[in-house]
């Protein structure tokens, strides 16, 4: 069995994962199933080298349930693909179960439909991803909170309201945790149904307000912990004009942190969704679309350091102007800059050490 060439395929789950191994003719050679803990990893992998040499390995949703797994199969030197998409065609025909789904990740691996090397997951790249997710959570909290204490302001008692509702925000947040709800009337059945209201208002909105007060805190201390660490991991992608910290975040977390899987510029380019894509068809030739693919928040981010260059970088706003004259619209030309931007952001993207 040495000198079998093994592709493997594995159909990732919560707690347990389904390998299967092909020859690199195709044929079946079998599968198995297997828990998803350190020593199914070990069991998974030395299943797959007992039918020959592992070749290369697909894994499904390498960025959750098979995150581990794949971190693990790298760590030991095998040859790890991001397998993704399922084969549509396949699934219609032939039905799904965990055996199909891990036979068709391999045949993908075989086929090179699926060539995707994985993101890493280690060091501090992914620190930054799982602050961002954190902050964003927290932001979003926040913000929820607050809208549920304006409403709630809204709908109070007429004299309660008019002290509140010219206030601004960080203000009327203020003004709310300094309210003294008295208790005793609104645990009373025998107050009056005013008091009783107002009293109840009052508890909601400074526990609200405390709400509020807790997760801004939150937000502002994961805020400076990413700044520290994008600052120090990626510091030429700082001095570029238009990348703040959070813009320079995000392209780290896009990449990942073995950035070396990103071939070129090009590459990065299509992953952005900054790509033209060709778009012809019998007689109409040369002609090209906008690509709607690749990491939205990544395109979102060169969007904004576009706009901040049109309006402040001088060297934009002649490209600008001579591309105005030339009859590009306003969106052509930033479809042209985006491009340009991602061409330069990928060149002060870090590198691994050798």
């Amino acid at each position: 069995m040495d000198d079998v060439t093994v592709i493997g395929g594995v159909d990732t789950h919560k707690h347990t994962h389904y390998a299967a191994a092909i020859d690199d003719h195709g044929r079946l050679l079998g599968h198995q199933e297997f828990p998803a803990t350190s020593p199914g990893y070990d069991a998974l992998r030395s299943w797959m080298r007992g039918h020959g040499i592992v070749a290369a390995i697909g894994v499904e949703s390498t960025g959750s349930f098979g995150a581990a797994l794949a971190r693990e199969l790298s760590r030991n030197g095998e040859h790890v693909i991001e397998v993704n998409r399922p084969n549509r065609i396949a699934r219609r025909m032939d039905g799904k179960s965990d055996r199909l789904d891990a036979e068709q990740i391999a045949r993908a691996v075989l086929g090179e439909t699926s060539t995707a090397i994985p993101k890493s997951k280690t060091g501090m790249v992914e620190v930054i991803r799982t602050l961002r997710v954190t902050r964003s959570s927290a932001v979003k909290a926040r913000t929820q909170a607050f809208n549920t204490l304006f409403g709630v302001m809204i709908g109070g008692p007429s004299h309660l309201r008019d002290e509140l509702v010219d206030l601004t925000k960080r203000t009327l947040v203020n003004r709310c945790l300094r309210l003294r709800p008295e208790t005793e009337d609104l645990l009373s059945l025998a107050a009056e149904p005013a008091r009783m209201h107002l009293a109840g208002t009052k508890l909601a909105l400074r526990d609200l307000a405390r709400r509020w007060k807790t997760l801004d805190g939150e937000v502002k201390q994961l805020s400076s912990q990413i700044d520290a660490l994008v600052t120090s991991a990626a510091p030429d992608l700082l001095q570029l004009h238009g990348v703040g910290t959070e813009i320079a975040g995000q392209f780290l977390v896009t990449v990942g942190e073995n950035t070396d899987r990103i071939r070129n510029e090009a590459a990065f380019a299509k992953l952005c969704g900054v790509a033209p894509q060709p778009a012809s068809s019998g007689r109409t030739t040369g002609r090209h679309r906008l690509s709607r693919s690749g990491d939205r928040a990544a395109n979102s981010a060169l969007y904004i350091i576009t706009i901040v260059r049109m309006r402040r970088h001088e060297p934009t706003r002649a490209y600008v102007e001579r591309r105005t004259a030339e009859g590009l619209s306003k969106r052509e030309i930033i479809r042209c800059l985006k491009r340009y931007i991602a061409r330069e952001v990928f060149a002060n993207l870090p590198r691994p050490a050798a």
